[in-house]
This record gives C-alpha cells, sequence and structure tokens, in this order.
C-alpha cells in the first residue's frame, strides 16, 4: 500500500499541476485525445472522478449527485479548487484501513487496492489527455510511469472489452513506459490539437 500510495500522491500533484496551466479560453477547445470530448467536458469528469470520486472511494461513500452535473469549470478558481481536492483524496487513502476489503456490494464490489489502481490509471491518462489537449506534458517519475503501464496491461483487455478504451496504438519497442502505457490504453502519444 505504501508504494500504490507514493505514485498515487505523485500522479496527483503531477494532475493538479496541468490544471493549474489550462488557461481560461482553452476549456473551449472542441478536441482532445479523448474523441467526442471537449477540453472543459473532459476536464469535469477528470476533476469529478480523480478528486472527489477518489475521495468518496476511500471513504466508502457516493458521490452525491449535485457534483455528478456540476460545471466545475465555471469557477475561475476550479484548478486550486481541484488541488485542494486531490489533497483531501489522497489524505483519504493514506489510511492502511482504506486499502482494505471491498468497494462496493454485490456483484460490483471491487477489491480497494484494485479500486486504487483504477483511480491512479485514471487520474493519469486523463491528466495527459488533458496536458496534451491543452499544449502541455504529463510527467512522470520512472517509477511511477511503469506502475502505470502495470496498472495499463492488467485492466486494457476489460476497459476495451466496455469500450472504455480504443484499440492499442503501435509504438516503438524502445518506448518509456507511460508512452506504452498511453498507447496500450488506446490513445496515440503523439496526438496534438494541430492534427485534428
Amino acid at each position: 500500500m505504501k508504494t500504490e500510495h507514493t505514485h498515487m500522491t505523485e500522479c496527483a500533484a503531477e494532475a493538479a499541476r496541468v490544471a493549474r496551466g489550462v488557461r481560461p479560453e482553452q476549456l473551449d477547445t472542441p478536441v482532445t485525445p479523448c474523441a467526442g470530448w471537449d477540453v472543459r467536458g473532459l476536464v469535469n469528469h477528470w476533476v469529478l472522478y480523480t478528486s472527489h470520486g477518489m475521495e468518496h472511494r476511500a471513504l466508502r461513500t457516493e458521490i452525491p449527485e449535485e457534483l455528478t452535473t456540476r460545471d466545475f469549470t465555471a469557477d475561475a478558481d476550479w484548478a486550486e479548487r481541484y488541488a485542494a481536492q486531490l489533497d483531501r483524496a489522497v489524505a483519504a487513502w493514506s489510511d492502511p484501513a482504506a486499502w482494505e476489503g471491498e468497494i462496493g456490494s454485490g456483484e460490483s464490489a471491487t477489491p480497494a487496492a484494485d479500486t486504487a489502481a483504477m483511480l491512479i490509471e485514471e487520474t493519469a491518462l486523463h491528466g495527459w489527455d488533458v496536458a496534451r489537449a491543452t499544449g502541455q506534458e504529463f510527467r512522470l517519475s520512472d517509477e511511477a510511469a511503469a506502475h502505470v503501464l502495470g496498472i495499463v496491461e492488467s485492466t486494457a483487455a476489460l476497459y476495451r472489452q466496455y469500450e472504455g478504451f480504443a484499440g492499442e496504438v503501435t509504438v516503438d519497442p524502445g518506448a518509456d513506459d507511460f508512452t506504452r502505457a498511453l498507447a496500450l490504453s488506446g490513445r496515440d502519444p503523439r496526438w496534438t490539437a494541430a492534427q485534428v
């Protein structure tokens, strides 16, 4: 749990940095690496699930319905609020008990550690989506990148089955781990807004 929490903390910090780099006018950009999503819609999804959702999963509570329809970007200081919520979420997962047992009930119950892994994956992958759509880079240490790749390798088939991931993109065999994670998740690491 300690190593995984370190990677969660790093991904959250990088997500906060990228969010602070999004300029207000970029929120209306109609294209992102996620087909069908504009930047505002992508950012709202990212904020909801990787900060509020991350905290609620750790606490075993439901995300309030009002959050699921909120336009977080309507607040001028949305990036700072996101950063603060990420801090709360990461703190909630610092409790070893959060990593024990299952989250959810019945057939939807998932081991807590698997849920945490998916949250780390979502924070990093959508963080890259937002970064690339707004002319930034999403940077991870080699250790965190390897961890994210491991998660993507273990979830890609399931995500693809439910159309959460597109088909794998071919990259150079010597590509770094984060590039390989992006490609395996169906993202083109070479994507730029200028190409669209």
